[in-house]
């Protein structure tokens, strides 16, 4: 069962990556794209989580913890940025 339902996963997070993709160039504002950026960090953590499953491996999950934490700190950084000009008070 599980090795049926992983190919239609990885379809559909490559096409919900691909929207993500299609949303960052696309704008139209600043707000917009810092979203699709967070957006494209979900993806690709949900990404590796299904391939840690698909191989069996704890070690792209981990992974996966790492990209989560930047990406957090990543967007917290560009929402400050984009609110008061400057990320370090």
């Amino acid at each position: 069962m599980l090795s049926q339902v992983l190919p239609l996963a990885f379809a559909l997070i490559a096409l919900a990556l691909l929207f993500t993709v299609w949303r960052l160039l696309r704008g139209p504002t600043v707000a917009d794209r810092i979203l699709a950026l967070d957006t494209l960090s979900i993806n690709a953590i949900a990404l590796l989580v299904l391939h840690g499953i698909h191989l069996g491996s704890a070690l792209y999950f981990e992974a996966a913890l790492l990209i989560a934490l930047m990406g957090f700190i990543g967007t917290v950084a560009l929402c400050k940025y984009q609110l008061r000009g400057d990320i370090i008070e």
